[in-house]
């Protein structure tokens, strides 16, 4: 069962270990790309700024963003701003969400996020928790996929491997741990290409954040994944 409350405990301590990471940078250091591509540092703080006053208008029955246009602009506008404020907006917008999350609700309502996807309330506190600690990670300040906790990794590769479930895009897919556990995912028919690798090579993977490298798969090359 989803436990939200302790999924928002999750996220005020994660966004406290990004925001003292992001605070031993400087000005120039912010403007440096990050890891994802085409990004640069600012643009993952912004990022994670807009997309928590995102979250706040799911949960209060709005969309999500207005449209593409405007989320990307947004970014666009505020990942030039100085550290300092990049760091303020991070905490306020953050605390905004926490706020908004605490108010008693109905958790098994259906929520609609961007796309049109759609969900139920109670998993969107861990929504957020997975915003913060994979960019936080997309910083490039020295936290890795392997710092994050093992029970976190299982989760989130549980939700990709729900995303891509009966994807038409991807190809039917058998995926295992050394440790025993496993997934199927991609289009249910045919038969499926296994694919072996330690837990945060799978779930770095499959998010977009590892290229498989580690991975073994019999396959000459693994198959590409459309985005998220």
């Amino acid at each position: 069962m989803i436990d939200h409350g302790r999924d928002l405990e999750a996220v005020r301590e994660a966004t406290e270990r990004l925001l003292s990471a992001a605070a031993a940078l400087d000005n120039a250091a912010l403007a440096a790309p990050s890891r994802l591509p085409g990004w640069s540092r600012g643009h993952v703080l912004a990022h994670i700024a807009r997309n928590a006053d995102a979250l706040v208008n799911v949960l209060e029955g709005r969309p999500m963003y207005r449209d593409a246009a405007t989320r990307d602009a947004d970014i666009e506008r505020d990942a030039p701003r100085p550290l300092a404020v990049q760091l303020a907006d991070v905490r306020d917008s953050g605390d905004r969400f926490l706020r908004t999350a605490e108010v008693p609700a109905d958790w098994s309502r259906v929520i609609t996020m961007r796309n049109g996807v759609t969900d139920v309330a109670a998993r969107v506190p861990f929504r957020r928790l997975v915003e913060v600690e994979l960019h936080h990670v997309d910083l490039d300040l020295g936290r890795e996929l392997e710092d994050l906790p093992e029970e976190f990794t299982g989760r989130e590769t549980d939700f990709l491997v729900e995303r891509f479930a009966g994807h038409a895009e991807v190809p039917p897919l058998a995926l295992s741990t050394p440790d025993g556990r496993h997934w199927r995912t991609g289009r249910h028919e045919g038969t499926p290409l296994p694919v072996t690798g330690p837990a945060p090579e799978l779930m770095g993977w499959l998010a977009g954040r590892r290229d498989g490298a580690a991975l073994t798969c019999p396959a000459a090359t693994l198959p590409v994944l459309p985005p998220l």
